[in-house]
């Protein structure tokens, strides 16, 4: 597996892995794809990353800013997504792992999730990665005529705070 910086000829296999996301109704609450010039006024400039496996994108990560206030410069909302055919094999963490080293030399002092609470694996790799949960949205948003939850969950870094 090698992880390498997003680049833009990646675009169509991450919106295709971001499809198949949205196919699992439990990694966002988007219900479209979104348009290549939409994906990057979403997501930070310079910190998108992706994981090949033989040649193939298996796997992206990035975060967007979660405000634009000036104290709030250090905290970003990470977007993971692992295609079908990669899941179990170490993506999501290679990825976490390469996220928040360039973030954190960045000046990112908090990375943040908000994920659905029947999302197990997500929750999973999360923890793992040292994010803690800090509250539970109950009933924040209705998909297919049936209310969910989102856990929301944090990960301060070591070396900025």
């Amino acid at each position: 597996m090698f992880i390498r910086q997003l680049v833009e000829s990646d675009l169509d296999a991450v919106l295709s892995i971001y499809d198949e996301g949205l196919a699992t109704k439990c990694a966002t609450f988007e219900t479209n794809i979104p348009s290549k010039e939409v994906w990057h006024k979403k997501y930070h400039p310079t910190l998108r990353f992706v994981a090949e496996i033989d040649g193939i994108v298996v796997g992206w990560i990035t975060l967007s800013q979660v405000s634009i206030r000036e104290v709030y410069r250090g905290v970003g909302e990470i977007s993971v997504y692992i295609s079908e055919s990669a899941r179990g094999k170490g993506v999501g963490t290679s990825l976490m792992k390469k996220m928040i080293e360039e973030s954190e030399k960045e000046g990112y002092w908090t990375l943040e999730s908000s994920i659905f609470a029947i999302n197990k694996s997500s929750l999973a790799l999360h923890e793992k990665m040292g994010f803690r949960i800090v509250g539970i949205r109950e009933k924040i948003a209705m998909r297919d005529g049936k209310w969910h939850d989102t856990i929301i969950m944090e990960r301060r870094s070591k070396v900025i705070v």
